[in-house]
């Protein structure tokens, strides 16, 4: 069922998009809580008519948009957390821990507007989550999830100590 969103609704899309969803979903959720409408001819010229009145506003958005993206571009991210047994993370990494992550580095982004594969991350590596600021304006983030207990290095092992019975033969030896 085609429908035009009224508000952004997180994990679906954002004001303005006209997506298809389940009925069920648009007919018991959606269209009940005023979130959205149905994609008839007549509304979709509605939409066509407020997003060419919202033009210029719409501009300043998608540079706003642009502009945090660029910020994005030159940031890296890297996200330390408690790691277990191999590679496996305690708890998980979702999309309010990289936005928090985010603002630490002064990049201002809703968690709603980062969606990572699968929803979660739990293990540690190099991941992407798509960033979509706008409907024009996406972008595809890396980032890297490591461990914040310092580094296990092995010490080297000493050298064999030599055997105490040649030790004390020469000892004695000297001693007569």
């Amino acid at each position: 069922m085609q429908i035009i969103l009224k508000k952004d609704v997180e994990n679906l899309g954002l004001e303005f998009d006209t997506i298809d969803v389940k009925p069920g979903y648009a007919r018991n959720f959606l269209l009940p809580k005023g979130y959205a409408l149905l994609a008839t001819p007549k509304n979709r010229a509605a939409l066509a008519e407020t997003l060419e009145a919202r033009k210029e506003e719409e501009a300043k958005l998608v540079a706003a948009a642009n502009k945090i993206v660029d910020q994005l571009k030159k940031t890296a991210l890297v996200i330390e957390t408690k790691v277990g047994a191999g590679d496996k993370l305690f708890g998980s990494i979702n999309n309010a821990n990289i936005s928090e992550e985010l603002s630490k580095k002064g990049i201002e982004i809703d968690k709603k507007y980062i969606k990572i594969p699968g929803n979660t991350i739990k293990r540690t590596g190099k991941f992407s989550a798509k960033v979509r600021l706008h409907r024009e304006v996406e972008h595809d983030y890396s980032f890297d999830v490591i461990s914040d207990a310092p580094p296990v290095v092995e010490k080297p092992k000493p050298a064999p100590a030599p055997k105490k019975a040649e030790v004390s033969e020469e000892t004695t030896t000297e001693e007569a």
